[in-house]
């Protein structure tokens, strides 16, 4: 899978609060930076969790989203970068 960048690499937030739309791109890569399992959570505006999944130990994934849309996740060792997917 080829993606662009779109902007840097940053830590998650650990609550709704402090979740992040990642420059509201549509597509952000995930990186769980930890030797355990992390859930990730995505939720909308409203602050209302969407879904949620578990990143293995120094895994990653692209999540796909709404542009409004925000991630955080169960720590602070899990990293976010908005990307393009071509």
């Amino acid at each position: 899978m080829k993606m662009r960048l779109l902007g840097a690499e940053a830590a998650c937030g650990t609550s709704v609060g402090a979740a992040s739309t990642f420059l509201n791109s549509d597509y952000v890569r995930v990186f769980n930076n930890t030797a355990t399992v992390q859930v990730v959570t995505v939720a909308n505006a409203a602050d209302t969790t969407l879904g949620s999944i578990k990143v293995s130990a120094y895994g990653t994934e692209i999540l796909k989203k709404q542009p409004t849309d925000q991630i955080f996740a169960g720590a602070v060792t899990v990293f976010g970068t908005p990307v393009v997917v071509d």
